[in-house]
């Protein structure tokens, strides 16, 4: 895959009920502060991007993510993914106007995958992430790429991770290599590949699996799901070849900061956009 030289370090900001939570697993939900005051933080730190993402998108509480959305992109000036809920064009279109950069559409593309392009073709590329969430499954086989055969297909491969959907509740027998291959010609412009084996673990990435997705496509590849130390960091983006890690407990409660993250980086000569000093 080509190299898009410069990689980011994006903090993950998972909103419920107007706070930012943070969890093991994607469960046992703890209170991580105020999305507003955390993403103008983060911007104004260094972070290369933020990503939100929408964990209870019922109708009745869109109205206020997107209030927070709207507020965060009056303070914050570096990109901003918003995700969650989003099921069809005007979905979309409702974010992208109240003020995100960028969608991330994770179960509504499983089912849908026309969407993908639809989002492509009306916004272009560079707006549609697609977050697939991954999970490791039986070592010597792959998964179809259907989801209509739940028998898994004998082969060579020693891993093969399966795709879920509604936040890592339910299984589609996609395999995820696969998948991440159709979302690049379907006209997706990034892939946020989340590791639920790791999330919230703090025992670093899954580099088998994030190295598997960034060879097999061209678009950017964000790593996420088990960032514990800075070495984590560069493992994704050394071994994993990831374009951009994605980080949430080691940022949000004061473990590391993005000048930390970014500076270690750098050290271990990865290219990282370091923040002027004003």
């Amino acid at each position: 895959m080509p190299n898009f030289l410069t990689k980011r370090i994006i903090p993950c900001l998972d909103v419920k009920n107007g706070r930012v939570v943070k969890g093991i697993n994607f469960l046992n939900l703890k209170d991580a502060g105020d999305p507003v005051e955390s993403a103008a933080a983060y911007s104004a730190a260094g972070a290369d991007e933020i990503v939100y993402l929408d964990i209870t998108a019922s109708i009745e509480k869109r109205r206020a993510f997107l209030d927070i959305v709207s507020r965060t992109a009056e303070q914050v000036f570096i990109p901003l993914t918003v995700g969650g809920g989003i099921r069809e064009l005007k979905d979309i279109e409702i974010l992208l106007r109240t003020g995100a950069d960028k969608v991330s559409i994770n179960t509504a593309a499983v089912e849908n995958p026309d969407l993908i392009k639809q989002g492509a073709r009306e916004f272009g590329s560079q707006c549609i992430v697609v977050a697939v969430d991954a999970k490791r499954q039986a070592t010597g086989y792959r998964l179809q790429a259907t989801g209509k055969n739940l028998k898994p297909e004998a082969c060579n491969l020693k891993l093969a991770w399966e795709v879920y959907t509604y936040g890592g509740r339910k299984s589609t027998s996609i395999d995820a290599l696969e998948w991440a291959k159709k979302v690049e010609d379907l006209g997706g412009g990034e892939i946020l590949l989340t590791s639920m084996d790791r999330d919230g673990t703090k025992k670093g990435y899954d580099l088998e699996l994030t190295k598997a997705i960034s060879e097999a496509v061209n678009i950017p590849v964000i790593a996420s799901g088990g960032a514990g130390n800075l070495e984590h960091l560069y493992q994704a983006l050394n071994e994993g070849k990831a374009d951009a890690v994605l980080a949430a407990s080691i940022f949000h409660y004061g473990e590391y900061s993005i000048k930390e993250a970014k500076e270690y980086l750098k050290k271990r000569n990865i290219l990282v956009r370091i923040k002027k000093e004003e």
